[in-house]
């Protein structure tokens, strides 16, 4: 499916940090239940062009919390995105607010979570690897300016070789 917004990308802004800090006080007075709020995607990575957009994943307890976290969110203003990757994570997306806000709820032991951990912590620890998926993001941006789905299935064989490498050393 086409997006209808376009890709952007821009160089990384030292604010990012700090909004994520923001963005997980404030989703912790409204999820206490949370095991975690991790900031992931590429606004994690110090250096890295990215989207002008904060990913959040929310760890929740288990399956159980997630409509009610679901609720508050909906409360909240977040649009709802969907059950994501097949993999029980559920993508809600901010509009209004700067910078953007792409928030995911997760049970306990998600996959998709792991992974995109492994990711984030590769990437930061080995610049090399973190500058390869900088001019690889910067080439699919160009290619896919006006189809985001594209752009994101493009990355995943990139992605998928880190965390697969990533987790076989976690063995």
């Amino acid at each position: 499916m086409m997006s209808h917004d376009p890709v952007e990308l821009v160089p990384y802004d030292p604010q990012w940090p700090h909004a994520f800090r923001r963005i997980r006080d404030k989703l912790l007075l409204l999820l206490p239940q949370a095991l975690s709020i991790d900031h992931i995607g590429s606004t994690s990575i110090s250096g890295m062009t990215a989207k002008p957009l904060i990913d959040i994943d929310i760890v929740l307890p288990g399956l159980g919390h997630i409509e009610a976290a679901t609720d508050v969110l909906l409360a909240e203003g977040y649009e709802p995105r969907g059950n994501r990757y097949d993999d029980e994570v559920w993508a809600f997306l901010s509009r209004g607010l700067v910078p953007r806000e792409r928030v995911y709820l997760c049970p306990a032991g998600n996959g998709t979570h792991r992974n995109r951990l492994a990711f984030r912590d590769h990437l930061i620890g080995h610049p090399e690897a973190a500058a390869e998926y900088a001019a690889l993001k910067r080439r699919l941006a160009g290619e896919f300016r006006m189809d985001g789905d594209g752009y994101t299935a493009h990355k995943r064989e990139f992605v998928d070789a880190i965390v697969a490498r990533e987790l076989a050393d976690d063995r």
